[in-house]
């Protein structure tokens, strides 16, 4: 298998890991090593080339992602490219398409074409989409349907896939001991969960593991091996079936990094602020520091229409603990599919987090930014201001200069840097 883990560990620096490690400001070769050690990884399919290469790990800039697609509801192939456009502008490092509406094979086409970042998928939302609009219960799901699925969005070109691997039996059973307030929040988890349980059946992603692997290793594929029984709220957070499945995850991810498949864990949800650092911790330890991808976290669950704030408190926290992948949320969460605007807030505030955490994790160039910045203030460089700042359109369109441009509208003449010139 040619993959980016095989080649690093073979020491073949790739045009990929160069055009990665570029972005990073660092040497090739010690992005090599992550890689080889399996605590970074390169989402890129064999079969897809796109410009804004990035990599996801340890002593790396924490990446963002945004979750966009269709839904039964709202099917406009036209509004998810807006939302693509809106998200790139926004200054996102991946998106995930998630549709389960409209033609599911023409909308990945077209996140593939026009997406200059990795795209990653959930399979099984394909499948699943497609045998609702046919009438079928999905207790009839097929195995092997599912890896002709996965195995034809891994040959059309996504470069990483949310795989539900760790819903098994044995975790199954531990969920439902808990006396959780909702027991299952993940799409993908519940579908398997309630197919284990109406046909009392392993969980053929996981029983059939290395078929999976092969799939992956012959495109390259990263997989994502997802929480489907992560926290829906912070009183669910950190009990015996999350924590089940992150030590089946863990397992798993020993089998895909001995094949040379690129592997990152995903991880919660809702949880309390005091427990974000131990969770990402936890994960680091269990899975060999491997690359953790979270979702927000949100550290409360009474912001319905500013979760993308939540999410960047607890994004912060989570990536200043290690976390090295956040995937937004935008203010449309748990209430709509988001728009274009929301996506765009999603991103902004999911980056804004990511930030803080590379200060605190120490990533390079990231202190200078603030610095940078500080400097244009002290100095009234209002230009400098502009193109030192995250988002330079919202800064430019919201600044108001004094006629004399040693102030801007807040305070005027009793601006504390030009204060000494009136003195």
């Amino acid at each position: 298998m040619k993959t980016q883990l095989n080649m690093a560990r073979s020491g073949i620096v790739t045009p990929e890991i160069k055009r990665a490690a570029l972005h990073e400001d660092m040497d090739p070769s010690d992005l090599l090593k992550l890689i080889a050690s399996g605590v970074a990884v390169l989402p890129k399919n064999i079969n897809r080339d796109f410009s804004d290469i990035r990599a996801i790990g340890q002593g790396l800039e924490t990446k963002v992602n945004a979750n966009l697609g269709t839904s039964g509801e709202c099917m406009d192939p036209e509004l998810e490219k807006r939302k693509l456009a809106a998200a790139i502008r926004a200054g996102t490092d991946s998106v995930m398409d998630l549709s389960t509406g409209g033609d599911l094979n023409e909308i990945r086409s077209m996140f593939l074409e026009n997406s200059p970042v990795m795209l990653g998928t959930v399979p099984i939302y394909g499948l699943a989409a497609k045998m609702v609009r046919r009438g079928q219960p999905l207790r009839d799901m097929d195995a092997d349907a599912l890896f002709r699925e996965i195995e034809e969005q891994c040959r059309q070109g996504v470069d990483y896939i949310t795989v539900h691997c760790g819903i098994t039996r044995r975790s199954v059973q531990s969920l439902d001991r808990s006396p959780r307030i909702m027991p299952c929040v993940s799409r993908g988890g519940s579908i398997l969960m309630n197919w284990i349980k109406k046909n009392n059946q392993e969980n053929p992603l996981y029983e059939d593991f290395d078929d999976l692997l092969n799939i992956a290793g012959t495109y390259d594929v990263t997989l994502s091996l997802g929480d489907g029984f992560r926290p829906g709220c912070i009183a669910d957070a950190m009990d015996a079936a999350q924590i089940d499945e992150l030590m089946i995850l863990a397992h798993l991810a020993r089998r895909a990094f001995d094949k040379g498949v690129q592997t990152m864990i995903e991880g919660p949800g809702h949880v309390p602020l005091n427990q974000i650092k131990s969770q990402v911790q936890l994960q680091k330890k269990l899975c060999s520091n491997a690359p953790f991808y979270v979702l927000g976290p949100l550290p409360t669950d009474i912001a319905a229409g500013y979760d993308h704030i939540t999410a960047a408190i607890g994004g912060a926290v989570a990536g200043a603990a290690g976390a090295d992948f956040l995937c937004y949320v935008t203010p449309a969460e748990h209430l709509s599919l988001p728009g274009e605007d929301d996506v765009y807030q999603g991103v902004m505030a999911a980056r804004i987090a990511a930030h803080i955490a590379d200060i605190e994790k120490g990533v390079k160039g990231a202190e200078e930014k603030d610095r940078r910045i500080s400097r244009c203030r002290q100095n009234l460089d209002w230009e400098g201001i502009i193109n030192a700042s995250l988002d330079k359109d919202l800064v430019r369109d919201r600044l108001k200069v004094a006629e004399d441009e040693k102030a801007c509208s807040m305070c005027g003449k009793l601006c504390a840097v030009s204060c000494e010139d009136k003195m």
